[in-house]
């Protein structure tokens, strides 16, 4: 089988360059994969400080590592609920207050193989459940208690289009998002235990990757078979963290393999309409070949046979209709997907492509492979194409993936603020003390995203503080001053600019002065990209930008980008007055205008960094009387909004401006201000009090 002619040979080479060029090689795809576990992280934080009772594990091509620029593939987020205990044994039983339902996993003759019933029991005492408690359980004819697969999702909120078990949620110029809801159960699901014992002639997966498979446990996800009689019951047995283990110890070749199969799926196999091989049936044969071959043909220069062979894998799978699970083998996963004549077609298809051998490869556009290759292999010269260099490339994919980082930064931090708004001072220290837990436990990627979270969360805590002791006596305590101190390095702008009006509200304007030149002139010294995850979409930006983060890990975020600032009511005593309005902006009738969801941030100042760093230099060089300085900085607040394209505020620093037109005795240049904030922003706009108010004034001057 592996004994080719030496173009084959030749052929794989060119092959991995080509893949190498597009991103698939070892750099790219740990650093790919690096982003997406600090996210991980990042989000798993966010929960415990929030009290989520929930983990998130972000999966599938774009945290693996396995995909290109053009396969424009999802990014798979797998939220884990834990108010759940699904067991298999009764011992398994738990009695806890904090658990809302114990369930059995029952597999049985009515249930397709691989999928299972949730069968609901008492909780207080280790027996079936004879009630029904709501309406998304319902009694079968055998008088069990069987939680709906379908139900689940009524407790999500918002609206989401569903496919399958998972939620889509479309992120123009960011990654698609399929949210996956899943249970977890602790033991090892008994129908795959076979596996356990299985060995291979590759010796793969290894022993150490099938104890790890092991002791992370699976889940159950709410979706039936298509072949079943019960698909509103069932719910299919997932060992995703297993299959995520297999994925990342794969090397180089085996994942340009995987890669290579999910372009001919998109090019050759699945229409756009329709999607009859998945790309979880590919890595399910990726994964079986891996275990059925020696591990020394897995070579750069052996890329096409082992291309071939998993070709040929796939075939026998359409013609027998089986495509067995590799970890839950009575698991068929082409169970009821295709027709007789779509068999046939997708037959028909991959033996072309089997037996066309190279052809088919020079005809496959994404990511220009096919013409990529051509001029590799000599077939047309340099020039007579024009696509993206690798550098192009590898720039466009990491600075994605730290536009990503600093968008799930910039989320989590709103979801705990959200969580301690309303809150007393001791609730707040209580979620001080849990993040605080995150610098001394954990591994070492846990700590990498506790880096890049906590400094943010230090800054809002040293200014609720703040706040708190400037309305007691108009000072900043120490305490407070330790928290902000501590949250300097958060981001380029963000936490100093909190720092600087800290010490305006308390008239100290020296050292609020000093603390904005500084941040100027750092703000200037980078590619500094305006960012915000309020109001989202995809950011212009500039070339200097994408190198740093190519050439720097992702701590480069800390000095590229600049987050807007917000704060909440607990911090009303660090804002100038001129902002507070903001946190009023919203009058009944608005409030029906926003998002239940998304929209409570709209209670709090929310302003972007470098128009409150303009505004800020504005008031303190009035009050210090240094009025060239205070026209310079009005100079820049208006040609920051007129000209600055990331603005995510745009209609607050408008209302800022206009404040500062008003206290020059400019009125009707406020009042355009405002006019214009409205058109940004028609409802929830603090622009209709500033009109009132300016409208007012007048009537009451004349």
């Amino acid at each position: 089988m592996f004994q080719e002619p030496n173009y084959r040979e030749n052929l794989s080479l060119m092959l991995s360059e080509v893949l190498h060029d597009i991103g698939v090689n070892e750099r790219i795809v740990m650093r790919r994969r690096r982003q997406f576990m600090l996210i991980e992280n990042m989000a798993n934080i966010e929960c415990r400080l929030t009290d989520l009772n929930t983990t998130y594990y972000f999966l599938g091509s774009q945290s693996e590592g396995t995909t290109t620029i053009g396969l424009h593939s999802d990014l798979d987020i797998l939220s884990c609920s834990h108010d759940f205990n699904i067991i298999q044994d009764w011992s398994e039983w738990e009695h806890d207050v904090n658990m809302k339902f114990n369930y059995l996993m029952i597999q049985d003759e009515n249930t397709t193989p691989g999928y299972c019933f949730l069968q609901l029991l008492k909780d207080d005492e280790p027996l079936p459940a004879t009630v029904i408690p709501n309406e998304h359980h319902i009694s079968d004819s055998r008088g069990r208690i069987l939680f709906k697969s379908t139900g689940i999702y009524d407790f999500l909120q918002g609206a989401h289009q569903q496919h399958g078990p998972s939620i889509a949620e479309q992120n123009p110029g960011f990654y698609d998002l399929d949210k996956l809801i899943a249970i977890p159960f602790k033991s090892w699901p008994q129908s795959a235990s076979g596996w356990l014992e299985r060995q291979g002639i590759g010796s793969w997966p290894t022993q150490e990757m099938r104890r790890y498979a092991t002791s992370t446990g699976c889940f159950v996800v709410p979706t039936g078979s298509k072949v079943s009689e019960y698909p509103g019951l069932e719910w299919r047995i997932s060992t995703s963290l297993a299959e995520r283990c297999f994925i990342l110890n794969l090397n180089i070749t085996q994942i340009r393999c995987y890669v290579l199969l999910k372009m001919i799926l998109k090019s050759f196999l699945n229409s756009q309409d329709e999607i009859n091989i998945s790309s979880f049936m590919c890595k399910t044969v990726l994964f079986h070949c891996i275990e059925n071959t020696e591990s020394g043909i897995w070579k750069d220069n052996n890329l096409f046979t082992c291309l071939t062979y998993c070709l040929l894998e796939l075939h026998n799978c359409v013609q027998n209709d089986c495509c067995s699970h590799f970890i839950v083998t009575e698991n068929n996963l082409m169970a009821g997907k295709f027709t007789a004549e779509t068999k046939h077609e997708l037959s028909k298809n991959i033996c072309e492509l089997i037996q066309n051998d190279r052809q088919w490869l020079l005809s496959i556009d994404i990511d220009d492979l096919g013409h990529r290759l051509q001029v590799k292999l000599n077939r047309v010269p340099h020039g007579v194409y024009y696509f993206p260099s690798s550098l192009e490339i590898y720039e466009h994919v990491l600075m994605i993936g730290n536009i990503n980082i600093a968008k799930v930064i910039s989320e989590e931090h709103k979801y705990v603020l959200n969580h301690l708004h309303n809150k007393n001072i001791r609730t707040i220290n209580q979620s001080v003390g849990k993040l605080m837990t995150f610098s001394d436990n954990g591994n070492r990627l846990e700590h990498a995203a506790f880096k890049l979270l906590a400094p943010f969360l230090f800054t809002t805590y040293g200014s609720i503080l703040a706040s708190s002791s400037i309305g007691e006596n108009n000072q900043v305590s120490p305490q407070a001053l330790v928290w902000l101190s501590a949250g300097l390095n958060s981001d380029i702008s963000s936490s100093r600019l909190k720092l600087a009006s800290v010490f305006y509200s308390t008239g100290d304007m020296e050292k609020a002065e000093l603390i904005l030149r500084h941040t100027e002139q750092q703000y200037n010294s980078y590619p500094v990209l305006p960012f915000c995850c309020c109001n989202i979409w995809f950011p212009a930006v500039s070339a200097e930008f994408k190198r740093l983060c190519n050439e720097q890990s992702e701590d480069c975020i800390k000095h590229i980008i600049a987050l807007c600032v917000r704060f909440i009511q607990e911090e009303i005593n660090c804002v100038p007055h001129e902002l507070q309005y903001e946190m009023f902006r919203s009058t009944q009738d608005d409030m029906i205008h926003r998002d239940n969801n998304e929209g409570f941030w709209m209670d709090w100042a929310v302003v972007d960094s470098l128009p409150l760093l303009y505004f800020l230099q504005y008031k303190i060089y009035r009050h210090l009387q240094r009025h060239q300085d205070q026209q310079q900085a009005l100079s820049k607040l208006t040609r920051t909004i007129e000209t600055g394209e990331n603005l995510r505020h745009r209609e607050t620093a408008l209302n800022i401006l206009g404040q500062c037109m008003e206290q020059e005795n400019r009125p009707q240049v406020a009042l355009k201000c405002y006019m214009l904030s409205l058109q940004q922003r028609a409802k929830n706009n603090a622009a209709s009090i500033h009109i009132c108010k300016l409208l007012s004034g007048f009537m009451n001057s004349q």
